[in-house]
């Protein structure tokens, strides 16, 4: 799978409201075929900051989001909301969902 992590500086102003801001995106996004999970998380540390994680199934789904018209829309329209250019992290892994955590393993709670 295509593994990303971005972290994305809004503009104060906007904080806020950057969940419904981006929420066409997200949605046409989550809707993709090829598209694992997208999902967005306000920074505990910096209010401004939301860090998007998302997983596409492979290469092709990748491409096919970059070239997606949503994506498009969002490169027309989002970047007027941001403090600066997001930053990126891309990997491709072998894997296809979030594997367990063994060392944080929860005892069954039965």
């Amino acid at each position: 799978m295509i593994f990303i992590a971005a972290k994305f500086p809004v503009l104060p102003q906007h904080a806020d409201a950057w969940p419904e801001i981006s929420r066409a995106f997200t949605e046409a996004t989550r809707a993709e075929p090829g598209c694992l999970w997208f999902q967005w998380s306000r920074s505990l540390d910096d209010p401004t900051e939301y860090v998007l994680v998302e997983a596409f199934r492979d290469g092709d789904a990748g491409n096919a989001h970059v070239g997606s018209d949503h994506f498009k829309e969002a490169q027309r329209t989002l970047p007027a909301y941001l403090a600066a250019t997001p930053k990126i992290v891309n990997a491709t892994i072998p894997q296809d969902d979030w594997s367990v955590l063994g060392e944080m393993a929860v005892a069954d709670r039965d």
